[in-house]
């Protein structure tokens, strides 16, 4: 059963490059509420564990050193279907693949720096929310 509720984050490259106002405007353009959002920086500790299901990969290192190079932005967003609909929105990993219009052909450089991540699923969207908001009952 869908949910209406999707987390999402903001990776380093997006903050650093100046997108984050241009990409919140286009969530709230596309009918989500943020009922939650910080600013915060992710530990070493806190990117292996948030991203351990990649652990294996050989990838994992350097996403590691990536998501904790500077800040990101985690928000919870609110809307029917909101997991599919966000991963819409934001296009395809690879933004040479992804649709005219998605937030990542329009402000990631490459898949490994795509600028946000979203919920591919109810249940993940959940643990990543709890994850991030810790002691906060949004799911």
């Amino acid at each position: 059963m869908a949910t209406n509720r999707t987390f999402t984050m903001l990776k380093p490259d997006a903050i650093e490059k100046g997108h984050v106002g241009a990409i919140l405007e286009k969530i709230n353009a596309s009918g989500f509420r943020i009922v939650a959002m910080k600013l915060t920086q992710m530990t070493r500790t806190d990117a292996e564990a948030f991203y351990a299901i990649h652990k294996e990969r050989p990838f994992f290192g350097e996403l590691v050193k990536y998501m904790t190079r500077g800040p990101i932005v985690a928000a919870i967003l609110e809307k029917d279907n909101a997991v599919e609909d966000f991963r819409t929105l934001i296009g395809a990993t690879n933004p040479a693949d992804a649709a005219e219009g998605t937030i990542r052909k329009l402000y990631a450089a490459s898949i490994g720096e795509n600028a946000v991540h979203g919920s591919d699923s109810d249940e993940n969207a959940a643990i990543e929310g709890r994850f991030h908001f810790s002691g906060r009952e949004q799911f």
